[in-house]
């Protein structure tokens, strides 16, 4: 502060002058004054030489021009404007088309394995078909040559049972039926010292007396192991002759009362005859047809 008091004439002088000076700068020398002043000259005469003497001065000459080519201006070549841009697609729609080709492509790709599949499958169908059928011919077949070889083989029994004796000739004879019998291929069925008009076809039987109900069946080349007796309290008299199955154990499989020779109608005697002869066994016999048939004959007889 000593300083200032000291110095303050001066101070303030210095500030006054350099104030002043900037003044003086800004306004005089820190601007261009426009227009700007043209430059100044003088004109000099025309001539050909530094030196010369006198008063006219001589024409100038004259000379032909010759053409000269003049560079062509560049013109510049004509260039179009670039044709408007279309908007690009959204990419929203760009991807719903290509999904829409690939849905379509997959769709088409998927009928076409189906048509496959149900082709392969009606040829698979098709080819089952013919098993089929072959598998039936071919069972057919088979079941037929057997009936046919069972036959020849009841045949030649039945020849061997009632052959012509050695020596002698044959008989012949007439009549209108060429067989008889409920037995199964065919065949003139029961004994050849038996009666031609009993119903009667089996060359063996049993019998318990005429005070209880006879029995007597016929099974060709069986014989009879077990025949039980009906059991019917009743009164009535008759006779019912029972169709019966045999397998080749000997057992009755299936018994069917009625036949030809029942003398009666009586629905109890043919249930009890059925019951007995489903009861009924024979002798087993391997080389017997698998189910063979035959009849049992039940007769009631009243007691005295």
């Amino acid at each position: 502060m000593e300083y200032f008091r000291e110095h303050k004439n001066g101070l303030i002088g210095t500030v006054v002058f350099h104030v002043a000076l900037l003044l003086m700068l800004f306004l005089l020398g820190f601007f261009t004054p426009l227009p700007l002043p043209g430059e100044e000259g003088f004109l000099v005469n025309f001539g050909d030489s530094e030196t010369g003497l006198g008063e006219l001065e001589p024409s100038p000459l004259v000379e032909s021009e010759e053409p000269t080519a003049t560079a062509e201006e560049e013109v510049p070549a004509y260039v179009p404007p670039p044709p408007p841009q279309q908007p690009a697609k959204p990419a929203k729609e760009e991807m719903m088309t290509q999904d829409y080709e690939q849905t379509a492509a997959l769709e088409a790709a998927r009928k076409k394995r189906e048509e496959e599949r149900q082709k392969q499958l009606e040829i698979e169908r098709q080819r089952q078909a013919e098993l089929e059928r072959q598998r039936l011919a071919e069972e057919a077949r088979r079941k037929e040559e057997e009936e046919k070889r069972r036959i020849a083989e009841i045949e030649n029994r039945t020849k061997g049972a009632f052959g012509t004796p050695a020596g002698g000739a044959a008989g012949t004879g007439s009549g209108s039926g060429t067989s008889q019998g409920v037995s199964y291929p065919g065949g003139n069925q029961g004994s050849p010292t038996g009666d031609p008009n009993s119903g009667n076809y089996g060359a063996g039987g049993s019998g318990s007396g005429t005070s209880g109900p006879g029995i007597s069946y016929s099974l060709s080349g069986r014989k009879a192991t077990s025949t039980p007796k009906p059991n019917y309290p009743g009164r009535e008299q008759g006779t019912v002759v029972v169709k019966i199955t045999v397998d080749q154990n000997g057992r009755v499989t299936a018994a069917e009362p009625g036949q030809r020779g029942t003398t009666t109608m009586n629905p109890d005697l043919h249930d009890a005859a059925k019951r007995a002869a489903l009861q009924a066994r024979f002798n087993v016999d391997t080389n017997a047809p698998a189910f063979q048939t035959g009849t049992i004959t039940y007769r009631f007889i009243q007691s005295q």
